[in-house]
Parts: C-alpha cells; structure tokens; sequence
C-alpha cells in the first residue's frame, strides 16, 4: 500500500508543548494541546483522513511514532519543539521514513533567539509552516492532504 493510499497522519509534537496553555501564553497562546489535536483531526476528517497524535518529551519515543508510520501512515505533521534546534536523530528518522513531511512551529521562530533559526528536520520536510500559531496545523493538513492528492 503506497503513502496515498493510507488515510492516517501522524501529528507529532515534541518537548514541552504538553504544556500549551499554560506556557509561556504570550508566545505559544492560550489553546492547549488537546485543542491542537482536534483542530488536526477535524481538518483531516474534510480530506477522509485519520489522525494519530503521539507527544512526548523524550527523542526515542518520537523516533519509534516516525519509524511506525513508515508503515502505517500517509505522511507527517510535527512540531519537534526543541528538538527542532538539535535532533539529527530526529531529522534523520524522518528521512528514512520516505514520507511527505509537513513541519510546523506556532510561534515565528525567525523572530526569536538566533539558536532556534536553525532546523535540523526543515531540510527533510516537503513544507514549513512557522508563527501560525495554531492555526498553523490546520495548514500543514491541508497542505499534506494536497500532497497526498486528497
């Protein structure tokens, strides 16, 4: 079964935004991660797809979800939180996965500390979407949906 065939996202969302809501509210806002992963899975369900949101503070947890989803997904949504800035391991899970990967940041990183300009998965993601705020995992959605030709 090719990756347009399967009708699953992987959401993936790094260190720290657990806390969203209550972190930081005048980078990242008031919506919690709960409210990212409906606004993810309502805006999947208009392109019949399923999404499977996996969170974690820990590198090797999110490595094992993107290994997972070479078999089980049709492509990748995430934000690698800090790990943006110093995952090879990362990066390179999500490059031996073969899938289209959209990744995303809420706040306007560019705008920020120098240290978080630099990402280590942005050269293996076919899209970035940066300083949406939420709204932005409603575009990298759509933008996977019309990769995946949904």
């Amino acid at each position: 079964m090719s990756a347009t065939e399967k009708n699953t996202i992987l959401l993936v969302n790094g260190p720290n935004l657990n806390l969203l809501g209550t972190r930081e509210p005048a980078i990242y806002g008031h919506d919690t991660l709960a409210d990212v992963e409906a606004l993810a899975r309502d805006t999947a369900a208009a392109h019949q797809l399923e999404v499977k949101a996996v969170q974690s503070n820990h590198e090797g947890v999110l490595i094992d979800a993107i290994h997972e989803a070479r078999t089980q997904a049709a492509g990748i949504v995430i934000n690698p939180g800090a790990f943006t800035h110093t995952s090879v391991a990362i990066a390179d899970a999500l490059a031996g996965v073969d899938l289209p990967v959209i990744e995303v940041h809420i706040s306007n990183v560019h705008q920020r500390e120098a240290f978080r300009h630099h990402s280590y998965v942005s050269p293996v993601a076919s899209s970035i979407i940066i300083g949406a705020g939420i709204n932005g995992y409603r575009l990298a959605v759509e933008q996977l949906a019309h990769l995946l030709g949904r």
